[in-house]
């Protein structure tokens, strides 16, 4: 039997034998033509099925939107004159790093790129923007990423700039809102913040309108920042914003400022307002008040001063509101003017005890002449017969209690509580206004209503939107509700006249013109709401009495005198004659009413 052979124990592995040259050389190419494989996938697919959203990455990348700012619409005061408007401007930037680093660049001309040498595109950009060529080299020379070259210029001037393509140049859009008049109409315009946003006034109210729509301009930008000049621009133009013309003539409004300052002044009084509204139409001419914002500077301003008071500021009325409890009298036929009322010093009804302003004894009065003489005793007395539900929705006929909808921000809608609300005396003193709160605007609108035959209609202050190609949408008037008839309307008219013919306010006689009217006031209540520190003072009225056109009110907010010792009638007068002239109303042609006082 052979023996093993030495060195290889029995059931061991033989060793592998080395891999050839040829062998390994042909693992190799194996190796190397996966790998060949693979690549040629990976290009396939980005070349071919994946080359479309690689492109738009890379031009997401390079494309630069940038915004063209809508010009804001302008605010006009009835005849056309600016109370608002923007001014649309542009700073021109330059990143001085990536514009030196440009030796030259491409701009094409006639379909073909040129290469254009940096200092003649320097050159011609100091031609556009009018400045010295060094000035420009200078600002346009360094190495930091931002420096302004030029501020303010024109959208023409801009769009120049633009054109010339110069690398590391651009252009940031700014917009001025200035407004011409400054405080007059201040606080019924409103104002924008630096940023453009409507903050108050018409600018918030109509901002919908006036803001128009932005556009922008798209192009791309090589990553050395320099415009790639045959890459397409798109530009989307921006939308200009309409106009909106208001009601409001400006002369009559600085007129009324004027003499409301001088109301203020005379009686050192906290504020006062005058409003001058359209008696067939119901277009507010005026919403004048004291301390009136000045939107180019309303830092300036207290917060109580930048609206408009007329509008957001409630007052108890006083005995302009007899004029409501005599017309619903009337109209129910409780009541006429020429009525025998036998007056006594006082009046006590319900447990509540009334008296007047002045003392006197038992008098025959007209219904005419306890209104002429402003008697509270007497209007309690002819008052008494409406139920109390009756004298509440009496005064909700006449706008009590509700906003107007005039187009101002905060707008007040008084204070009228239900009948079921009033206390004892409460249930009396809202037939002479107290016990009840409204805004001069709905105490104006109510001899407004009278004034044109007992419809009563929304003030109106805007009067047309303007398209910037100058197009106009004019406001159509709503129509009114007839709260009473011409008839009662009438009679209550005669009434008012009679108050400034022969009763207690003769001095509102404006030469040449019927005019009617009546005085009120009432206790101002104090501003940490408990009691009351003073008094609120009016008088409203109409002209001319043969044909009304227009009402003008007054209101002075605790004036520091004799209360009985403040005077409306000669501001009503001057500011009511400068409305007739103004808008060339021709004087009265019939004689004055005189109703009889006593019996």
């Amino acid at each position: 039997m052979a023996s093993p052979t030495k060195g290889s124990p029995r059931g061991a592995a033989r060793p592998s034998r080395p891999l050839s040259a040829k062998s390994r050389l042909r693992w190799v190419m194996v190796v190397m033509l996966v790998l060949l494989l693979v690549i040629t996938g990976k290009l396939f697919l980005i070349q071919g099925l994946d080359a479309g959203s690689m492109a738009e990455a890379a031009v997401s990348q390079r494309t630069v939107v940038q915004k063209l700012p809508a010009t804001r619409g302008k605010i006009l005061d009835a005849n056309g004159r600016v109370m608002a408007e923007s001014i649309i401007r542009y700073n021109i930037t330059v990143s001085p790093k990536n514009n030196t680093g440009a030796d030259d660049f491409q701009r094409v001309i006639d379909k073909e790129l040129v290469k254009i040498p940096r200092a003649q595109g320097l050159k011609e950009l100091a031609d556009v923007l009018g400045m010295s060529v060094a000035t420009v080299t200078e600002k346009a020379t360094g190495t930091s990423n931002f420096a302004y070259i030029a501020m303010g210029v024109t959208p023409a001037i801009e769009s120049k700039v633009m054109d010339l393509g110069l690398p590391g140049i651009y252009s940031e859009p700014v917009s001025e809102r200035t407004y011409p008049d400054g405080a007059v109409g201040g606080s019924i315009v409103g104002f924008t913040s630096k940023d453009g946003q409507a903050l108050a006034g018409i600018e918030q109210t109509m901002d919908a309108k006036l803001a128009g729509k932005d556009g922008e301009r798209e192009y791309q930008r090589g990553a050395n920042g320099i415009v790639i000049p045959t890459a397409p621009v798109d530009t989307t133009p921006a939308v200009d914003g309409q106009s909106v013309r208001l009601t409001i003539n400006q002369d009559i409004q600085y007129y009324a400022q004027q003499a409301a300052e001088q109301q203020k002044k005379q009686y050192s009084a906290d504020w006062a307002n005058i409003v001058v509204v359209e008696a067939k139409t119901g277009r507010v001419i005026a919403l004048a008040d004291t301390n009136s914002l000045d939107p180019n500077n309303p830092g300036a301003s207290k917060a109580a001063d930048i609206g408009v008071r007329a509008v957001t500021g409630a007052v108890e009325p006083g005995s302009t509101e007899k004029t409501v409890t005599a017309a619903a009298a009337i109209e129910q036929g409780l009541i006429s003017a020429d009525s025998h009322i036998l007056i006594p010093p006082t009046y006590t009804v319900d447990g509540q005890t009334f008296s007047d302003a002045f003392s006197h004894g038992t008098e025959q009065r007209t219904f005419a002449g306890v209104i002429g003489d402003s008697l509270n005793t007497g209007t309690v007395m002819v008052g008494q017969k409406l139920t109390p539900q009756e004298r509440y929705d009496w005064l909700r006929k006449f706008g009590i209690g509700q906003a107007t909808g005039i187009e101002l921000p905060g707008e007040n809608p008084g204070i009228l509580a239900t009948p079921d609300k009033w206390d004892g005396r409460q249930q009396y003193t809202v037939l002479f206004g107290q016990g009840v709160a409204q805004t001069p605007l709905q105490t104006a609108m109510i001899y407004q209503a009278i004034a044109n035959n007992g419809v009563r209609l929304k003030p109106q202050l805007i009067d047309a939107y303007i398209d910037p190609d100058g197009t106009e949408h004019k406001v159509a008037q709503q129509p009114g509700t007839e709260v009473i008839t011409p008839k009662t309307a009438a009679q209550v008219r005669d009434i008012l006249e009679s108050v400034t013919t022969i009763a207690d306010a003769t001095n509102v006689v404006v030469p040449g013109y019927r005019v009617g009217g009546k005085t009120g006031t009432a206790e101002a209540p104090a501003e940490n709401g408990v009691g009351f520190d003073g008094y609120t003072s009016s008088f409203v009225g109409m002209a001319p009495m043969d044909n009304p056109e227009y009402v003008v009110l007054i209101t002075v907010q605790r004036p520091k005198t004799n209360i009985y010792g403040v005077n409306q009638g000669y501001t009503f007068n001057d500011v009511m004659g400068q409305v007739l002239r103004t808008f060339n109303v021709p004087p009265s042609t019939t004689p004055s009413i005189k109703l009889p006082q006593y019996y």
